[in-house]
C-alpha cells in the first residue's frame, strides 16, 4: 500500500476516539479513512501515549516550546536593549562629525604641478 493521505488532525482524533471507545476496529477506522490499519495503530498509541504524559505532568512539546518561547522572549529584549545603546551612541557619534568638513591634505590634484 502506498503512502497514506494527509489526513486533518479533527479526522484523526475523532477516528482515534471510536476505536479506543470501541464503536470501530483499527481494521474498520483504517477502511473509513482509506489508510492502513498501521497508520490507525499508530495514531492511537500516539493518543494514549500523549494522554499518559499529559497526566503525569510531562506537558510534553507544550512545556519544551513554552521553555523555549520565554528564552527567545528573554533574548529579544536583550538584543532590543543592546540596539538601543548602539543607536545612541551612534546618533553621539554622529553630531560630533556633523559640520565639520575635513580639510584637504596633502596633494589634491595629484596630476597638476602648482608654481
Amino acid at each position: 500500500m502506498g503512502r497514506p493521505p494527509i489526513l486533518p488532525t479533527d479526522k484523526k482524533f475523532a477516528l482515534v476516539l471510536r476505536v479506543v471507545s470501541g464503536e470501530l476496529t483499527a481494521a474498520e477506522a483504517a477502511r473509513e479513512a482509506a489508510v492502513s490499519e498501521q497508520s490507525v495503530s499508530n495514531w492511537r498509541r500516539q493518543f494514549i501515549e500523549g494522554g499518559r504524559n499529559g497526566l503525569a505532568g510531562e506537558g510534553g512539546r507544550d512545556s519544551e516550546s513554552a521553555s523555549r518561547i520565554a528564552e527567545l522572549i528573554k533574548e529579544n529584549a536583550t538584543l532590543k536593549a543592546t540596539i538601543g545603546e548602539l543607536y545612541i551612541e551612534l546618533r553621539k557619534y554622529s553630531r560630533s562629525v556633523i559640520g565639520r568638513v575635513p580639510a584637504p591634505r596633502g596633494n589634491t590634484h595629484p596630476g597638476r604641478r602648482v608654481n
